[in-house]
């Protein structure tokens, strides 16, 4: 009788491993949000967010704060409005669009009493960016346009009750960017130098000349002016001179006295939050392996302290009212959808507003973990670990895949089929929190490692500069070391182990599938170049600016085209011997057509094995919702196919026969 409960215990446990969790449907990772970046009007009376309309087109709604009248105000009818803000009035919104993903943004103001949309900015083929608003100036914005110029941005005052445009700032032919002081005049201008060093040149007044402010050199991390000080005297600036990672410190403009604000040895300055009106600095955030927050203003302590017990999650302050009474406070988790609360200061009281996407609370969700390992020349890597809920059945028990002697003593569970998601750029960054493709491919199956390789961003200058020219190089050595890794800890399959990415990810892919043949089993590859010399000669002409970068960080076109042609994939599409999916944007203006397009062709000519979707209305990536789940279930089958995992089958309105090429 004593063996009873026993068989019963192994009976139940079998049944246990054999109820894998469910498929979470591609339309609540890849569809549209329900709700997301909330804002508060500047007066603090009403909250604005975007959200689907009745045609499933996101848009922007407000509704007043502690009612439910909540109505859509803007009109957007194709490709979903992505980025807005209040106006400082509190009676429009303010919102950027292109048109098919051509990323020439265009400035649109809606009234939303009677909503009312014009184009501020209506001119064919010239892209906007906004440069500042300030709750002083209600009726004003500057926006940069390349109007006369389609290399170069000037400035330009658009006077926001008539709609006028006047030319506030001449760019004088290097100018990459610009920053205005709180009196909302243009005092800043940031330069890329011709050996891809930063030159920060000031002005006194918007009638001053230009001088130059600080000027260092190539191998100094990103950085800038983030924001002047609220009497404009003083300017915060990123910087990594004198340091190893980017500090953020304080400039006399007057005297260029400096002293250090915050600073971590390791880590560079991610992000400030200043005062909405008083234009005091009052925290800044460094993002080591979650992102955490060095309070500057003391009595903003007790406000952090509360915010830090009102639930786990790295926090945001994304909205303030002027009075600085409320905040919209954001909560990132790594297995949850992103929650959004309204804090009352005076009360300390947090008031869940909504969650992004509440149907990823019936799900359960994976948890993503930061580790380290040691590339082969000695170099520290970081990145993110996503491996399948308990339940889903493992490699080994299918396919007679050898456990590490590392998983057989640690408990480690493994080895699971591995996609390898390399991130764009390349100089950005993974972060902890949620990530909508890692729970997707580890809810069906796939172990996800994310690995910041070097010449990724936010870890100082020298991981930096360690990228410098190694594309294709050591930056790929990086990858591939991180997957050795993985298999040696008993978390990935060797057999089965798909490279995958966008941008430089899809580039990444291509290398990993012609450099590394023998490394991965199939590749996935989202708008990458497939060639280093003719993706910088067709870069958008307002690239220009940067070109001195690409010149330091990559290789130069006109000088080592001979280089340059041996770190790209095109020319050894013949080593391709795995199956490759390419996805491409039609209007991609950073990566054009032509980079999937003479890939394809070379592997087709070798009789390679690859499928070639492109997106007729998209760009750099997919922004229509309509398309994300056409690519994610194309993706889905083809990983399914050759690496094994589970698998949901596409709906009609997700089948992608129209889009192969």
């Amino acid at each position: 009788m004593k063996l009873l409960p026993l068989v019963l215990s192994l009976f139940m446990t079998t049944l246990a491993l054999a109820e894998p969790p469910p498929l979470i449907p591609r339309e609540v990772l890849f569809g549209n949000p329900d709700k997301a970046s909330p804002r508060l009007s500047p007066d603090g009376t009403r909250l604005a967010y975007l959200a689907p309309d009745a045609n499933q087109v996101m848009n922007v709604w407000v509704r007043t704060l502690g009612q439910t009248d909540d109505q859509v105000i803007t009109a957007d009818k194709k490709r979903g409005i992505r980025i807005f803000f209040w106006q400082p009035d509190s009676a429009h919104v303010l919102y950027l669009q292109d048109l098919d993903g051509d990323e020439n943004w265009h400035v649109y103001q809606t009234n939303v009493r009677n909503r009312n949309t014009r184009d501020l900015t209506p001119f064919q083929g010239v892209q906007a960016q906004v440069v500042a608003v300030d709750p002083n100036f209600p009726d004003e914005v500057l926006v940069a346009l390349n109007l006369e110029d389609r290399q170069l941005h000037d400035v330009y005052r658009i006077h926001l009750k008539n709609g006028a445009v006047e030319l506030d700032t001449k760019n004088p032919g290097d100018v990459a960017g610009w920053t205005a002081d709180n009196a909302l005049q243009v005092r800043v201008a940031s330069v890329f130098t011709p050996d891809g060093g930063t030159e920060l040149r000031l002005r006194d007044t918007s009638q001053s000349p230009w001088r130059s402010f600080q000027k260092w050199s190539a191998d100094e991390t990103f950085g800038g002016v983030a924001a002047f000080s609220a009497d404009n005297r003083s300017a915060w600036v990123v910087s990594s001179v004198d340091a190893n990672a980017a500090r953020l410190v304080q400039f006399d403009l007057a005297s260029g006295q400096s002293r250090v604000i915050a600073e971590d040895p390791n880590y560079d300055v991610s992000d400030l939050m200043i005062h909405p009106t008083q234009h005091t600095l009052e925290a800044v955030s460094f993002v080591r392996a979650r992102t955490e927050w060095q309070v500057i203003e003391t009595r903003l302590q007790p406000d952090f302290a509360f915010l830090r017990q009102v639930r786990d999650g790295d926090l945001q302050v994304i909205s303030r009212n002027l009075a600085d009474s409320l905040w919209i406070v954001a909560y990132v988790l790594d297995d949850g959808p992103v929650h959004y609360y309204l804090y009352d200061r005076a009360a300390q009281r947090a008031e869940l507003l909504f969650t992004n996407r509440a149907r990823l609370a019936s799900y359960p969700l994976a948890k993503m973990q930061p580790i380290q390992f040691t590339a082969r020349d000695g170099l520290t890597i970081h990145g993110y670990l996503t491996l399948p809920l308990e339940g889903v059945v493992q490699a080994s028990s299918l396919h007679g895949a050898e456990v590490s002697s590392t998983a057989r003593t640690s408990g480690k569970r493994g080895p699971f089929p591995m996609v390898l998601n390399v991130h764009g750029g390349p100089w950005g960054r993974d972060v902890w929190g949620l990530d909508s493709e890692a729970q997707w491919l580890a809810n069906r199956g796939y172990a996800v490692l994310q690995v910041n390789f070097r010449g990724s961003t936010g870890y100082g200058k020298d991981f930096l500069n360690a990228g410098d020219r190694e594309w294709a190089g050591k930056m790929h050595d990086d990858l591939v070391d991180a997957k050795r890794w993985a298999v040696a800890q008993g978390y990935a399959d060797p057999a089965r182990v798909c490279i995958y990415g966008g941008s430089y990810g899809g580039y990444a892919t291509l290398v990993g599938l012609t450099f590394t043949p023998d490394e991965f089993s199939c590749g996935v590859d989202i708008v990458g170049p497939s060639s280093i010399v003719t993706l910088i000669r067709s870069i958008p002409p307002y690239w220009a600016p940067l070109r001195s970068l690409f010149d330091k960080r990559v290789g130069n076109v006109d000088t080592e085209v001979e280089f340059l042609n041996a770190r790209s994939p095109l020319f050894k599409a013949d080593q391709i011997r795995v199956p490759l999916l390419i996805a491409q944007g039609a209007n991609d203006p950073r990566v054009k057509q032509a980079e999937s397009d003479q890939i394809v062709a070379a592997m087709r000519k070798n009789q390679k094995p690859v499928e070639y979707l492109v997106f007729p209305d998209e760009g750099h990536g997919f922004a229509r919702p309509e398309n994300r789940l056409k690519f994610y279930a194309a993706a889905e089958q083809f990983l399914a196919q050759h690496l094994g995992g589970r698998a949901e089958p596409p709906s009609p309105e997700e089948r992608w026969d129209s889009l192969r090429k």
